[in-house]
């Protein structure tokens, strides 16, 4: 039987290895970094990711999750573990899945770091965390860099009501690292059918208030910012500004029509939903992209076509359905995961328990966009909603 020191060597006779100068010169025409070492050893040091790009795959999974990290099979990749033991057997794995331009890279992240290249003490999950998020760092879709980058982000949620407060723990739950809240209104009893974010014993209380106890409780990770405000032009753009995107739950047309002019101006995304009865309503309106809430509803309908759940009422599970989409929604454009809804507004309809889709387009005649976003005035819409609001 052969010893391990025979099979490393007959493995380096059928891989290619280059020393750290000949790797970096790859790294610096596109190729990838794929850091096969553990968590704790990563933690310690890592090639510049700012520099690089980095794929951070342990060992022990490879196989498994490689195809699914680096789907271009025709695209270089320098494999790097501590030593270049690990990344020689790395190497020759990829080779067998396929892999046509693989090299490990000779004495690893140590001779790499001995020869003054370029490096950093990168952050990394803690224990805690690696337990909490476990069943996201499974996911090779977003494994510890996509949950890095949520626990880096910033949430907006416009409201602590029907369709904030399901998006709200589940935004949190997922380790988004700040969530905003803007919301003037107090926990009334008849909130308590739908809005779960609250309970009997917080009656009276503000909303935002309430809001902040139930996410700080469910995740210590997050950062609870209270907006307990009513959004208007003179405010609008501070409290948008510095957010990643915008979850949208408002119950009234100037709030939307005033938020998505800001977003336009800003460039910030915004979830969209609404409900009405037993029916609902998601998009993405990103400015910077696709069509917005403007293209959608132009011109706001009269008052009495116009109902809020107040008027109307609402199913109470159903937007739990509809704030869930938007917490999905947002979570994939933090992360740039999957399709998401820009350009298509999903509508459900509970009773019929379907779902419908519809193409959104720009409309030509609509001059609140991002290209013109200089001329955008941000203006309070009580009075004049559907009024053009450009120089």
């Amino acid at each position: 039987m052969a010893t391990f020191k025979q099979l490393l060597a007959e493995v380096k006779t059928q891989i290619d290895e280059v020393d750290p100068v000949r790797a970096a010169d790859m790294l610096q025409d596109d190729a990838v970094l794929l850091d096969v070492r553990e968590p704790d050893e990563v933690a310690e040091g890592a090639v510049s990711s700012s520099m690089y790009e980095t794929v951070h795959i342990v060992r022990g999974n490879l196989e498994a999750q490689v195809e699914a990290r680096l789907p271009d099979k025709q695209r270089s990749v320098v494999v790097m573990c501590a030593g270049g033991v690990r990344s020689a057997f790395a190497a020759k794995s990829l080779g067998e899945l396929g892999y046509t331009s693989v090299v490990s890279l000779i004495g690893g992240f140590n001779r790499w770091k001995d020869e003054g290249r370029s490096w950093e003490t990168p952050r990394m999950l803690s224990s805690d965390q690696r337990r909490r998020y476990s069943r996201h760092l499974m996911l090779p879709e977003i494994g510890e860099a996509g949950q890095e980058r949520l626990l880096g982000s910033r949430v907006l949620l416009l409201g602590a009501g029907g369709l904030g407060s399901p998006a709200a723990l589940y935004l949190a739950a997922a380790g988004v690292g700040t969530i905003g809240i803007v919301d003037m209104d107090e926990v009334d009893e008849s909130n308590l059918q739908r809005q779960v974010l609250h309970n009997t014993e917080r009656i009276g209380q503000m909303k935002v208030e309430s809001a902040q106890k139930t996410l700080e409780a469910l995740n210590p990770d997050v950062e609870v910012l209270t907006f307990a405000e009513r959004l208007t032009a003179a405010n609008v753009v501070d409290i948008l500004g510095g957010f990643d995107v915008v979850v949208d739950g408002a119950d009234n047309f100037p709030t939307r029509y005033l938020l998505n002019d800001a977003s336009v101006k800003l460039g910030v995304p915004v979830v969209h939903g609404s409900i009405f009865r037993f029916e609902g309503q998601v998009s993405v309106f990103d400015p910077t992209t696709g069509p917005t809430y403007r293209d959608l509803v132009p011109v706001p309908p009269p008052p009495e076509l116009a109902p809020n759940c107040a008027e109307a009422g609402v199913l109470g599970v159903l937007p739990g359905i509809i704030g869930s989409i938007q917490a999905l929604e947002a979570i994939k454009v933090v992360l740039g995961l999957g399709t998401t809804l820009r350009g298509r507004l999903l509508v459900f309809d509970a009773l019929d328990m379907s779902f419908s889709e519809y193409r959104l387009e720009p409309d030509p005649a609509n001059r609140v966009t991002f290209s013109n976003r200089e001329k955008v005035q941000i203006v309070d819409l009580v009075d004049h909603c559907g009024a053009v609001v450009t120089a």
